[in-house]
């Protein structure tokens, strides 16, 4: 299983880019940022510095949107980026949550998010596609290569994540979540006559190494009310008595608002409606070795990636744990397996 790391783009820039510097030192594959262009530095930026101060990881946002740039744009980004850093690029990619809301717009629908997928996975890779009536293609990207990873809840979602993606973004840690979602994505990508094992499984969520349980929860709680903006969507367009697992509904009973302006921030004055047991399930908390526990439960579900939101005040003792411990024995399960 990979490991990797998930930054917020907050001022100092640098410290940023010293996260991702510790991350690589220590072997993760990963380094995912937000993409908030209001709320947070502008990632691909950051991205470009990242990777010239870096040997191995592999840079993307989790989650970018089709909707605040446009979709040639961000393929030229990546494909310039791997041209002078050697394909070190993934695009994660959703229908939009707090880059769009904040600007008084709403999600994409699912037929845009397929569209842009293709569009700027076929320029990424130096290919040629059908744009707004004309055939374009980058003449100096014969060499990048793109993969798009797709972040997905509801049914519909993931069944689009498994017709065209070349990886799912589940943003939560929950067994039970994890098995329904990454069941749906594989059959969808099974009846679309795909290897259902093409499509890499990425986990990701807080996780603070630590034995101070209260402390860590109330570090985390942020999280699941930003999942809850999305529980929330999913709700309101399939309602109560869904397919969906009441695993993932039933706790946003006691939301009532949403201030994006505190988005995923610790202390969000808007996340008091998510219990302890939320915290438990989605997040990852605790000592090294529940960590480790935890981590190899997901293994075994079949994921790749499990990613480390790292928006606590544990960064770099977390980091730390995960580099020198928690890692090299991911790494030495997978060998004993083999």
């Amino acid at each position: 299983m990979d490991i990797g790391v998930v930054l917020q783009t907050t001022p100092p820039s640098a410290r940023v880019i010293d996260l991702a510097k510790k991350a690589d030192m220590f072997g993760f594959s990963h380094v995912w940022t937000f993409d908030s262009h209001i709320l947070w530095q502008e990632p691909y930026v950051i991205f470009s510095q990242i990777l010239a101060e870096t040997r191995n990881v592999i840079v993307g946002p989790m989650v970018t949107n089709p909707a605040t740039r446009d979709w040639t744009v961000t393929a030229s980004t990546y494909a310039t980026l791997n041209e002078m850093y050697g394909n070190r690029t993934v695009c994660g990619i959703g229908r939009g949550d707090s880059a769009v809301r904040v600007t008084n717009g709403k999600p994409t629908n699912l037929a845009t998010l397929r569209e842009s997928i293709h569009v700027i996975r076929e320029l990424g890779c130096g290919r040629g596609v059908d744009y707004n009536g004309s055939t374009i293609k980058f003449p100096w990207a014969a060499k990048s290569e793109l993969e798009v990873w797709v972040a997905a809840y509801g049914p519909k979602a993931l069944a689009l994540t498994g017709e065209v993606g070349d990886g799912f973004i589940l943003q939560l840690a929950d067994l039970s979540i994890a098995e329904w979602t990454i069941k749906a994505v594989r059959d969808a990508a099974k009846a679309a006559g795909r290897d259902p094992k093409s499509v890499k499984i990425c986990v990701a969520a807080p996780a603070y190494v630590g034995n101070d349980i209260a402390y860590m929860r109330d570090q985390c709680r942020w999280f699941g009310g930003m999942v809850g903006n999305h529980v929330a969507d999913i709700v309101e367009r399939y309602g109560d008595n869904s397919a969906v697992p009441k695993a993932l509904t039933d706790y946003i009973k006691g939301r009532e608002s949403y201030d994006y302006n505190e988005h995923g921030r610790v202390g969000n004055s808007h996340t008091s409606f998510v219990p302890d047991e939320i915290i438990d399930r989605f997040c990852i908390l605790g000592d090294e070795k529940e960590h480790i526990r935890r981590l190899t439960e997901l293994k075994e579900l079949g994921v790749d990636q499990f990613a480390v939101y790292l928006q606590h005040d544990g960064k770099d003792s977390t980091l730390q744990a995960y580099g020198e411990t928690i890692l090299p024995a991911m790494q030495d399960l997978g060998k004993a397996k083999q």
